[in-house]
């Protein structure tokens, strides 16, 4: 009695870990195809191990088993970014990414936003290249870069960030990562994305490749030729954008901020005022960009 118990208890433990696993996969899925392709592989892992348990059908689980092997290795290509950062986050030990619980230090607070677009603002408008990574809970580390720069450490500001893209110092190529209210690091080389690698520069292909491999960070890009501005978030780039439209999309995506207009910080409306008077230039300069390819 006590063995069918033990057997029982196993079991059930078995369905519920299996089914607890699925769900985290199916939380961390956004895209609806990816979801699409998750459920079938499951599925077919699933009726295999039902047929190999509860029926003798030795031929049909064979061709079964088959079909998983070839949907395994068909789905580690076409994943493999994927699986390269679920490994790499398992072999840095942080599980609080991976279970979609950023920390809460990383949470930007409400001057940031404003500060992130006027800084971008200006870059944009003296056609200064630069490249801004936001760290919204990936908990980014030195490894994650080909080069992790040069450490700042220095609380986030407009005239620092200009400074910093500026193109007589030795770290405006490279990027700078921004977590919460602080400059962390200066001059970052970002890995590059193979996507779109005959549309974009380097710059772009920089943000797209740091936000395919973290979802929960995103990028702005100032172009140098043209001075478009850029948002890479989830390995996609919207652009061309102007500075209002940079603002509403970093609220939406930090979150926890005040609202446009907020009468707390005299400095925000001015801020704004600023933005909308360089929209204008942005937006000619954004027609420019759609009829040929950058090169930064």
């Amino acid at each position: 009695m006590n063995f069918w118990g033990f057997i029982n208890l196993k079991f059930l433990l078995d369905v519920l870990f299996a089914i607890g696993f699925g769900l985290l996969l199916f939380s961390r899925v956004k895209e609806q195809r990816t979801l699409w392709l998750l459920r079938g592989y499951l599925f077919l892992v699933s009726l295999s191990w039902f047929i190999q348990r509860y029926a003798y059908l030795p031929l049909t689980s064979k061709l079964i088993d088959a079909v998983v092997l070839a949907c395994s290795l068909s789905l580690a290509i076409l994943w493999q970014g994927e699986l390269r950062r679920l490994m790499e986050l398992l072999g840095t030990g942080r599980l609080a990414v991976l279970l979609g619980n950023p920390p809460k230090e990383f949470r930007a607070r409400s001057t940031t936003v404003n500060q992130l677009v006027e800084a971008s603002g200006k870059l944009s408008q003296n056609r200064k290249g630069a490249l801004i990574v936001v760290d919204l809970g990936s908990d980014l580390r030195p490894e994650d870069f080909l080069y992790s720069g040069i450490n700042i450490q220095a609380q986030l500001s407009t005239d620092l960030l200009i400074n910093l893209f500026a193109t007589d110092t030795p770290l405006h190529d490279g990027a700078v990562l921004v977590k919460g209210n602080k400059i962390i690091s200066a001059g970052v080389i970002l890995p590059l994305s193979r996507q779109g690698i005959s549309r974009y520069g380097t710059r772009h292909l920089a943000a797209l490749g740091i936000t395919e491999r973290f979802d929960r960070c995103i990028c702005i890009v100032v172009s140098e030729e043209t001075g478009t501005l850029s948002l890479a978030n989830q390995g996609k780039l919207e652009r061309p954008i102007t500075s209002s439209r940079l603002q509403e999309l970093l609220i939406k995506l930090v979150g926890n901020q005040n609202p446009l207009g907020s009468p707390k910080s005299s400095a925000n409306k001015s801020t704004s005022s600023q933005n909308i008077n360089t929209n204008d230039n942005i937006t000619v300069e954004n027609k420019f960009d759609n009829q040929r390819n950058t090169k930064d």
